[in-house]
């Protein structure tokens, strides 16, 4: 199943309680945003809603900080 960034966003605001506005190119956790438990919620919601298993040498900073590296990791896993 395709993830997309308006799934993502949907997620963040209304699962996370995030208040502050987000975009595809949002840093997420390196501005401080969210934290290391967020990142749990959102590796789960992205295996559930992409149909794969994200594997823990990915969770980088590289795939997890944006939305939109969010979904492109989704898609290129897919």
């Amino acid at each position: 199943m395709l993830l997309t960034t308006a799934a993502l966003i949907a997620f963040l605001t209304d699962s996370l309680n995030i208040d502050a506005p987000v975009d595809a190119d949002t840093e997420l956790f390196s501005t401080g945003l969210l934290d290391s438990v967020a990142m749990m919620s959102i590796i789960a919601f992205v295996e559930e809603q992409a149909k794969i298993d994200v594997r823990p040498a990915d969770v980088t900073l590289e795939n997890f900080d944006t939305v939109g590296r969010i979904a492109d990791y989704a898609l290129a896993n897919a």
